[in-house]
């Protein structure tokens, strides 16, 4: 009987392989090939981060529970379940946002590997409705920090003149160091070593 990866290895190379599983988990093709992200990535996902709301994320998929909390409160967040946990699986999540922020929410602080979620907590205030809010917020705060994060800014047609005009400048510093150097070079071929 063979193993699963001498099967492999007979039958497919490790890269093609393991496609299915990358697409599975959402990567694009760039990432596979080692590329950059390509332009059309870019425009989506810029266009999801000008578009984004609080209500983008649809609150029916997440999953708030409570539980006691040991923040501040006293004697008031012993007796109640006050701290507030949001659990949102990323089956549930990844449809919703741009494929390029796929890899970098995997790479949060807030994924739990084991149940393949984002997972974030609260209990800073007395209340439950208090330390919802405060993981809502959390979510907002992550999801536009990556976005940020991997989206490339546009380019403007004036921050192309102005690095066009940079490396012309550059080029010509450049040109007027090689010849200083070469007439240097040059001058000192005219003298041997028998005139002195």
């Amino acid at each position: 009987m063979l193993s699963v990866v001498s099967a492999l290895k007979l039958s497919l190379p490790i890269r093609q392989a393991s496609r299915p599983l990358r697409h599975a988990l959402g990567f694009s093709s760039h990432i596979e090939n080692n590329e950059g992200p390509s332009d059309d990535d870019q425009q989506v996902a810029r266009k999801w981060l000008a578009s984004y709301s609080p209500t983008t994320v649809p609150r029916r998929i997440c999953n708030i529970s409570f539980s006691r909390s040991s923040g501040p409160g006293g004697q008031n967040v012993n007796k109640t379940n006050s701290k507030a946990t949001l659990r949102l699986s990323l089956k549930d999540l990844l449809p919703i946002v741009p494929s390029l922020l796929h890899q970098q929410l995997q790479m949060s602080r807030y994924y739990a590997p084991r149940s393949d979620s984002i997972v974030i907590q609260s209990d800073t205030n007395r209340k439950q409705a208090d330390n919802v809010q405060e993981c809502y917020k959390k979510l907002e705060d992550l999801l536009l920090a990556t976005g940020k994060t991997v989206v490339r800014g546009e380019t403007t047609l004036a921050q192309l003149a102005r690095v066009k005009k940079l490396q012309r400048a550059d080029d010509e510093v450049r040109i007027k160091t090689k010849k200083m150097h070469s007439s240097k070079k040059s001058s000192r071929k005219g003298y041997s070593s028998s005139a002195y």
